[in-house]
């Protein structure tokens, strides 16, 4: 078996969907048999103390904290509280970096293989840096594509800096041992600039669905925000420059006298601005909340008749929401906005779990919950569709085994070179 080490921003305990799903991963290899530990931060994006009491983290170190992950070593390099300032963010990224290369300076260990996720793409680089240094092999998982979602955004503008970051995406691609894409549109989308499409597997992410199963509606999380007479359409996750709230607000304001309640749950770069418009807007039939804990969302699911994905042009295109997974898997049909040729429209209709509506049609997506709202007998039925589709698809397990095939792979190459 692989010595497995994890580097990525975030990772547990952390209360956030990506920490999530790279610990749910870490676990999994473990018990397939391989030895794995990890490289991150301290906690920033969504500190949970319920999280950070299973978790402590002892310092050990200036700057360096160690913790255990059901047995799992992690180490975390200290990193302030997220901030939506992009200048500040890229000196966190620099931070962590760089007190990366020098953990590895003192860290005396083995390891077969180095797996990396996005973002930020120059994780890329300091992965292939840290494989060098321990003689393994490198994995780069590309969660996101950069830089298109930041260019597509307008967050680079300046066309020297937008050469420096493809020349910057063209060596991750190119030195990595192994590139593992969470969609062929993503695999697609990066073959020619990878430069072969030999090394490029397409693993999707995936869903514990013993965790994420349907619950009754009648739970806590439904009775403390009042939405057992309610229809209720929800949203859990990142509130940035990739969704677009335009359909959702629109919805919203036009349904104001019907029974329909929209939650909202989660943090972000643009939670400022969609509180405000909340405010300014007067939308009553919206509540706002901030990060469950991740034991509330199942609850929070069950209590929500359609779930909804609201994204921008590029942030369909150049990203992927793995929520889509956990909705499905709790036996409840989505609502999405966004491009209709991205991988996340096209789980939804393999699914045939959900309706999906052009990126930024605020009438198609009002439509499309009156359409809901008028089939409520059968979400139930739809429900369970998505519910055996992601099982047979995107359970943890499977797709657990198709990572340890890859390592399995890439070990044994290593060997005979």
């Amino acid at each position: 078996m692989a010595s497995i080490l994890i580097h990525s921003l975030i990772f547990a305990p952390d209360g956030v969907s990506t920490a999530y799903l790279y610990t749910d991963l870490a676990k999994e290899l473990r018990k397939l048999g391989h030895s794995v530990e990890v490289l991150t931060t301290t906690p920033h994006y969504n500190q949970v103390e319920e999280e950070l009491r299973r978790q402590p983290l002892s310092k050990i170190a200036p700057g360096f904290y160690k913790s255990s992950c059901s047995g799992i070593s992690v180490w975390h390099v200290s990193l302030g509280k997220r901030t939506s300032d992009a200048r500040a963010r890229t000196l966190d990224y620099l931070r962590f970096h760089l007190l990366s290369l020098l953990w590895s300076l003192f860290h005396h260990a083995h390891y077969d293989v180095v797996l990396a996720p996005s973002p930020p793409l120059s994780i890329g680089v300091i992965a292939w840096l840290l494989s060098r240094r321990y003689g393994s092999r490198c994995v780069y998982n590309v969660q996101e594509l950069y830089p298109d979602i930041a260019i597509n955004h307008g967050v680079i503008k300046n066309a020297r800096l937008i050469t420096v970051f493809r020349a910057l995406e063209r060596f991750v691609y190119r030195r990595s041992d192994a590139i593992v894409t969470i969609g062929e549109r993503f695999t697609a989308a990066i073959s020619d600039r990878a430069g072969s499409s030999e090394r490029i597997t397409t693993i999707p992410n995936f869903v514990d669905t013993e965790f994420y199963r349907p619950l009754p509606r009648d739970n806590a999380f439904s009775r403390a925000h009042g939405l057992l007479d309610r229809f209720v359409v929800s949203y859990a996750g990142n509130i940035g420059i990739a969704q677009d709230w335009g359909p959702l607000l629109a919805a919203a304001r036009q349904l104001a006298d019907r029974p329909i309640q929209f939650v909202i749950a989660g943090e972000g770069t643009r939670s400022t601005w969609l509180r405000d418009q909340i405010r300014q807007l007067d939308l009553r039939n919206v509540l706002l909340l901030p990060y469950l804990a991740r034991e509330t969302m199942p609850q929070m699911n069950a209590a929500s008749d359609v779930t909804t994905i609201v994204m921008s042009q590029s942030g369909g295109r150049d990203g992927f929401p793995s929520k889509i997974y956990t909705t499905l898997a709790c036996a409840k049909p989505s609502i999405i906005s966004a491009e209709q040729d991205c991988e996340l429209c096209a789980i939804v209709r393999d699914s045939k779990c959900g309706w999906t509506v052009p990126v930024g049609d605020s009438d198609a997506y009002t439509n499309a919950i009156l359409t809901a709202m008028g089939q409520r007998d059968t979400l139930h039925e739809m429900g369970l569709r998505g519910r055996e589709y992601v099982e047979r698809r995107f359970s943890l397990k499977t797709v657990a085994e198709r990572y340890d095939m890859l390592i399995r792979h890439l070990t044994a190459r290593k060997a005979h070179d």
